[in-house]
């Protein structure tokens, strides 16, 4: 589970019921991402969802749509077999979340890298309609 860690901080600017659903919805996508279960990801995703990944720089690329979307997960996954992000601090405010990661992998030579940065999600009928990606260096 993503947000299993202690260091993670989980806070919400207003306490709803709008920004409670708001971070069970990415609790649950983040999950979902761990194991690399694309269909419970798309689950979570409206039909008409934005997605920004962080490469290629500077602006990274625009996925527009389930389809879309799908397929860029899909290729993330057969790519990165060994892809985890770990929440360091997230926090919500009705329909938006953001959440502060840090992203590990090992590479083909077996040796362990990472990166850190933040997702800025959009949330809409219990669903993720945006998710946009940035990354430190």
């Amino acid at each position: 589970m993503l947000i299993a860690s202690s260091t993670v901080r989980r806070s919400a600017t207003t306490q709803t019921a709008d920004t409670t659903t708001t971070l069970d919805v990415i609790d649950l996508f983040n999950e979902a991402f761990n194991r690399h279960d694309v269909e419970g990801i798309m689950a979570l995703m409206t039909n008409d969802v934005v997605f920004e990944n962080t490469s290629p720089r500077p602006d990274g690329e625009r996925y527009d749509g389930q389809e879309s979307v799908r397929g860029f997960w899909e290729q993330f996954f057969a790519s990165s077999p060994n892809a985890r992000f770990d929440t360091e601090d997230i926090f919500a405010g009705v329909n938006r979340c953001t959440v502060r990661w840090i992203y590990n992998w090992i590479d083909a030579d077996g040796k362990p890298g990472h990166v850190r940065g933040v997702d800025v999600f959009r949330v809409r009928d219990g669903k993720v309609a945006e998710k946009l990606s940035y990354v430190k260096g």
